[in-house]
């Protein structure tokens, strides 16, 4: 039987998820996403996702790769997989791709999207209360953008890491960081090839402090040079984080099943 790949972009409120990972005892994203593809396609799988959104992290646009043999026509498996997902966990796209095709290791690079309600007085709205870090004083947002814009580049960037997960590298390259405000929300915006355990949170955690006028806009050189955990800033809640979007290279359709009108069976 012709091997097949499926690629999933999902988005989830990650607020009921012990993050992306599947463990025991807790509800994970990975783990409801098996559990609704399973018996779909009738076999033991594995989702293996491109990035491991911690418990609480948000995601518009997460992705994962299933490597499969099941027939069943693509437009047959979007519906079923949309119907049967969690109301906190929502199919966005499903396609068949090229067999070699990887979630995590093809990635280009991806964007990540903290966002911040700069306001004395507490967001009321369910969005804005959920999906935001409230922050209760003034941010300099001109001292936060150049202290963002010293981050960019590839650096070595173990001060910003929480220990806990052991990388052969802590060396990354982010491509951009774009500060943008929506009426009393400021988006930090962190585009890179990669991060590691908790950095962009403790990236936002010391920009939060230097747009407070607390440390000087040189902090985040001396937090890269001396690689030293310490000297970063407290990590900013889950809650107000979001994984946007991944980039991949452009992929050729790979050839899946023959499609099958509107109504037609599945199996």
């Amino acid at each position: 039987m012709m091997p097949r790949n499926l690629q999933l972009i999902l988005a989830y409120d990650g607020s009921g998820f012990h993050g992306w990972q599947r463990q025991p005892g807790v509800r994970s994203v990975q783990g409801e996403v098996e559990a609704t593809l399973r018996p779909i396609l009738r076999h033991p799988l594995t989702a293996h996702g491109a990035s491991r959104t911690d418990a609480g992290v948000h995601a518009r646009g997460q992705c994962a790769h299933v490597p499969t043999d099941c027939t069943i026509p693509i437009e047959n498996l979007r519906r079923a997989v949309a119907h049967h997902l969690p109301p906190d966990l929502a199919l966005v796209h499903l396609r068949d791709v090229a067999v070699d095709f990887h979630a995590s290791r093809s990635a280009l690079c991806k964007l990540y999207r903290y966002r911040l309600y700069a306001a004395p007085e507490r967001p009321v709205e369910h969005h804005a209360a959920g999906f935001t870090y409230h922050v209760w004083y003034a941010l300099d947002e001109e001292r936060l953008r150049e202290a963002a814009r010293r981050l960019v580049g590839r650096h070595d960037f173990q001060g910003f890491a929480t220990a806990g997960s052991p990388k052969q590298t802590t060396v990354r390259t982010i491509q951009s960081v774009e500060v943008s405000r929506a009426g009393r929300e400021i988006r930090i915006d962190f585009v890179g090839d990669g991060f590691l355990y908790n950095q962009v949170r403790n990236m936002v955690g010391t920009l939060i402090e230097i747009a407070r006028g607390r440390w000087p806009i040189e902090r985040i050189d001396e937090v890269i040079a001396a690689r030293d955990r310490r000297l970063a800033g407290p990590t900013a809640p889950a809650h107000g984080l979001c994984l946007e979007w991944i980039r991949y290279p452009r992929l050729a359709p790979a050839a899946g099943p023959a499609r099958v009108p509107a109504g037609g069976e599945t199996s």
